[in-house]
């Protein structure tokens, strides 16, 4: 499961290469809100000719257009052919209705869509879009949210996340990232907001800007604390199986089962990935 995800301009292929080498597990070249709307077909134009090939590296994927305009079908038929990318992301998603375009434009093609919940129907919505067949993953955007319902509580935004992490999890998909933390030079900001993200049940975060990439990997990477504990608990089940019994008690008294043992051996596979 991807950790970071960069985005770049798509009116800036001059940066492609330096995002692609930013160590950043996802890439994503924007022709949305990244790109003025003068640049938007010269944006276009530039990521279709880098995604013409398939390269080593991070995973590629394209932000698009509001699928609901001309502008954005445009995107996904120029897309629709290029062996580089892996995935499209799809702002302004309302309701499973809206993926209608990329089933149109994609057709039996497996190609990933992670579709961003940006208003208020499409928070209502979650669950259903979340389901779609076509999903591979949700996202809050959460800017847009900020401005259509008036957020300015952290308490507020957290029951948002909550709603997404739910439905995530119910759909089957993997952990829901977390939206963009904008101000790129605030690193301990960033690493708190990370570290609340956690406790929530996100996993991973996109970037603005490369700098932010070291500080959200060591954000979800798990703690020395985290690493031991969950070593004891993988050591002592492995013990135990081997004796015929689902559940223990650990020396400190502490009850332990295989959901609490299936959630250590989590905690010690990303710790090596994320391990620098």
């Amino acid at each position: 499961m991807p950790i970071t995800w960069l985005y770049v301009p798509g009116d800036r292929p001059e940066r492609f290469g330096k995002a692609c080498a930013s160590g950043a597990d996802v890439v994503i070249l924007d022709l949305e809100d990244a790109v003025d709307a003068v640049n938007k077909d010269r944006a276009r134009d530039a990521v279709t000719e880098y995604l013409t090939d398939r390269r080593t590296g991070p995973r590629l994927h394209v932000r698009v257009n509001d699928v609901a305009t001309d502008r954005g079908c445009a995107d996904l038929a120029a897309l629709a052919d290029l062996r580089g990318l892996d995935a499209v992301r799809l702002p302004k998603i309302e309701s499973p209705g809206d993926l209608a375009a990329v089933d149109a434009a994609f057709g039996a093609r497996d190609l990933g869509a992670y579709a961003l919940l940006e208003s208020a129907l499409g928070v209502a919505n979650l669950h259903a879009v979340a389901a779609h067949p076509r999903v591979s993953g949700i996202a809050l955007g959460e800017q847009d949210l900020a401005t259509a319902l008036s957020l300015s509580s952290e308490a507020a935004f957290d029951h948002l996340r909550l709603q997404a992490v739910l439905a995530a999890a119910a759909a089957g998909l993997g952990p829901v990232a977390m939206s963009v933390h904008p101000h790129v030079r605030d690193d301990e900001g960033l690493r708190a907001s990370c570290l609340h993200g956690r406790g929530l049940g996100m996993l991973g975060r996109s970037a603005i800007h490369p700098r932010q990439i070291p500080v959200i990997r060591a954000a979800f990477r798990p703690s020395s604390q985290e690493v031991e504990r969950a070593g004891e608990i993988v050591r002592t089940a492995e013990r135990s199986e081997r004796d015929g019994r689902g559940a223990w008690v650990l020396p400190d008294g502490s009850f332990v089962d295989l959901p609490i043992v299936a959630r250590a051996r989590t905690t010690l596979a990303l710790a090596e990935r994320l391990a620098d």
